[in-house]
């Protein structure tokens, strides 16, 4: 096979002075920090959807890809096949240790769902074996429930109860393929869960499809013995205008209220969460807190943009509180950090691919030791410590207890209490962080 990266070098690791565009400068993949190697902590892991699926089109453009790439024409099963041999040397090159996929970015979609599936497979064993050639391993993998024109009006929420049927069986078959290929998650993006107007709408129906969907993929988890964790991917728009699964808390509401606690974590997105009014290391901190934290889709938005941009991380120093969140945190597990993200539509050379990548690893690795060495220091954590001491106290833990509001109103009259303000020092915590950055 003639790969399209087969004039690319192999990438590895020459520090922070070197100018080679084809090598890392901070990610030292064997490299330990906090007991574990770089590799251990940040998992990361090639889409399989933006680098090899898209062709540069946009809404306005006319015409095929503007990629030059072979799999882009020819018959479908085997265009599918090129295609994942020039993504396992893709991944080769590269050498990262994951990758993920949607079923329809592996292999193109048939008349019936019999025949998507035996496409599919058809095109996943070959993958079972490049993975065990290569030693790449699959972070997730997941369902496309939003591009087929069936799928318009939601896959899980939708009026139609047979495209909720046709939806049920096609997760069966993904997830399914993701416990034999040994997948550490399996992913739910419900990209058109939501409604468009509430004039046709029935909310409350809808969310209980939802919420009967996941429990049975949940169900069909531990029937097949998949061990790997379920993730829900928040998105609060875009290509609906309100999505069920907008942010951490709403996910954590919706599971809660279905019973699901437990069952499902989360896969953030750094673009989604500029897209729900939020920072990324809110969303980060606050899955944590809730128990709720999987995963992660490392890209990053324009903020003179609204939309999805995906493009790939460029700024280290913008990343480090929410490394800081996930370090607090103890780790991802067996999540990772996958590169939701694509080349700009004129960067149309392969090599344009690998430098992305290349980048993209740099600013996740930058990021993560500029907050691992903050976390060593310890004075960040000693300043929260000390913002909040009084809640180790006798008054604060007896609020923790149980204290009931006419207790509480008879202390402070007793005490004759005038508690006064005190300051946040966000100004000197900031400086702080630019210490290490």
């Amino acid at each position: 096979m003639s790969s399209v990266f087969a004039d690319l070098p192999t990438v590895r690791y020459e520090g922070p002075s070197s100018t080679n565009p084809f090598a890392f400068r901070w990610y030292d993949a064997q490299r330990v920090v906090l007991g574990k190697t770089l590799a251990e902590h940040l998992r990361p892991a090639v889409c399989y959807w933006h680098s090899f699926c898209w062709g540069g089109q946009d809404p306005f453009a006319l015409g095929g890809p503007l990629f030059d790439r072979p799999w882009f024409s020819g018959a479908p099963l085997a265009a599918a096949q090129l295609k994942l041999d020039n993504a396992f040397d893709f991944f080769r090159r590269l050498g990262l240790p994951f990758w993920c996929f949607h079923d329809r970015d592996v292999a193109p979609e048939g008349a019936t769902l019999r025949e998507s599936n035996a496409l599919l497979d058809a095109v996943l064993e070959r993958a079972a074996r490049q993975m065990q050639d290569s030693g790449v391993r699959l972070l997730w993998g997941t369902a496309n429930l939003f591009s087929h024109p069936r799928y318009m009006s939601g896959a899980a929420t939708n009026p139609d109860p047979e495209v909720y049927a046709y939806a049920a069986a096609q997760v069966r078959h993904a997830i399914e393929w993701t416990h034999r290929l040994g997948g550490a998650n399996y992913v739910l993006w419900g990209g058109r869960e939501g409604y468009e107007s509430l004039l046709n709408t029935d909310l409350k129906r809808e969310l209980d499809q939802y919420g009967r969907f996941l429990a049975a993929v949940v169900e069909h988890k531990h029937k097949i013995g998949f061990t790997g964790t379920i993730l829900i991917e928040p998105k609060p728009q875009e290509p609906t205008k309100h999505q069920y699964d907008y942010d951490s808390a709403t996910v954590d509401g919706f599971l809660r209220r279905y019973g699901l606690q437990g069952e499902v974590k989360l896969n953030l997105e750094v673009n989604h969460a500029t897209l729900a009014g939020h920072s990324f290391e809110h969303e980060v901190a606050t899955a944590a807190a809730l128990g709720l934290l999987g995963s992660i889709d490392a890209n990053r938005g324009d903020e003179q943009l609204g939309w999805d941009t995906d493009q790939f991380p460029n700024n280290h120093v913008q990343l480090v509180p929410a490394m800081l969140e996930i370090i607090r945190h103890g780790g991802l597990g067996q999540g990772g950090m996958n590169f939701d993200a694509k080349v700009r539509r004129q960067s149309i050379d392969p090599e344009d691919l690998l430098i992305g990548h290349i980048g993209g690893i740099d600013t996740l690795a930058r990021a993560f030791l500029c907050a691992a060495e903050l976390q060593a220091s310890g004075e960040l954590e000693r300043a929260v410590e000390q913002r909040y001491a009084g809640w180790q106290g006798e008054l604060g833990q007896a609020i923790l207890g149980g204290a009931s509001l006419e207790t509480l109103a008879q202390r402070v009259q007793a005490q004759d209490l005038s508690p006064q303000p005190r300051s946040g020092r966000q100004e000197r915590l900031e400086n702080l962080v630019n210490r290490f950055v």
